[in-house]
Parts: C-alpha cells; structure tokens; sequence
C-alpha cells in the first residue's frame, strides 16, 4: 500500500468534533451556502498516518484527520494536518466526478485506496482534482459505494 496506513470510520454527523463543526459553519456562513447540512446522508473520518521508512523518516505531515459530510446534493471536507489548522472545502454532487483509486492509472505506479474526485470547490474559479484517502475497510467501502451512488443522483 502506499506511506499511509489508512482507516475510515463512519460516525454519526451528532457525533462530528465541536471545532470542525464550528469550522465548517464558519466556511458555510462565509460562502453563503445556506443550509447544505440538511439531508446528510452519511459522515465518515478518514485517518491517514504515514508510515516510517528506514532510518529517517523525513520531514512532512505525519498524520491528516479528514471529516466528510455526505448531504443529498453536497460534499463536504473538513481537513486536518498534524493537530493544526482545519481546511474547509465543498462541492455540489451534481458538478462532480468520482472514480475508485484502485480501478485509475495512477494505481499501478502507487497503490492506494480511496477516491478521485474532480469538479468545482465552491471557493474556486475552475475544476480541480483531490484525493480523498479511505481506508481498504467496511466503512471505506460502503463510503465509495455511497458517493458514487449520490453524485450519480444528483445528475438526475
């Protein structure tokens, strides 16, 4: 697998910390985005901790907490690198494509797990492309499943 050990736990969207709440209503309040939060369909964190590699591990981020909030018609990241300042970023399902990782061209040259999603952030002008790590477990996989299905969905 890739410098990550990767893992995804679907939480309750009660149960999201009080500070990436509050990030995000902040990013909300400033973007005037309304109430996007309602029909959330699924919420996961996705750990990624990055694996030592001989004897010096290098510098970089050791760790990324990303909290993800599916609605019917939204897609929500809130990151977090090494305990240090949370980044918002949104997307409207209709607008997006999603691809599994492990089925891109990218795969062969470093494995990973997780999605591509391409489209626009609400805060930019053009598309861009982000990976959104999940770990190769039942939550990770039902996440896939879930966004895939929703942004499908929202095309119609």
């Amino acid at each position: 697998m890739g410098d990550y050990n990767r893992s995804t736990k679907e939480i309750p969207f009660e149960q999201i910390s009080p500070d990436v709440m509050q990030t995000i209503n902040k990013y909300i309040e400033l973007h005037n985005l309304g109430d996007i939060l309602a029909n959330v369909s699924i919420c996961i964190v996705s750990t990624s901790e990055k694996l030592k590699k001989g004897l010096f591990s290098g510098a970089g981020q050791k760790s990324l907490v990303k909290t993800v909030i599916l609605t019917d018609r939204w897609l929500i990241l809130a990151d977090r690198v090494d305990q240090n300042a949370i980044f918002i970023k949104s997307m409207q399902l209709r607008e997006v494509i999603v691809e599994d990782y492990e089925k891109s061209l990218f795969y062969s040259k470093i494995p990973d797990t997780g999605m591509n999603i391409t489209g626009r952030f609400t805060d930019a002008s053009e598309q861009g492309t982000i990976f959104l790590p999940l770990g190769k477990d039942t939550a990770g996989e039902k996440f896939k499943e879930v966004l895939i299905k929703s942004a499908q969905d929202a095309k119609k």
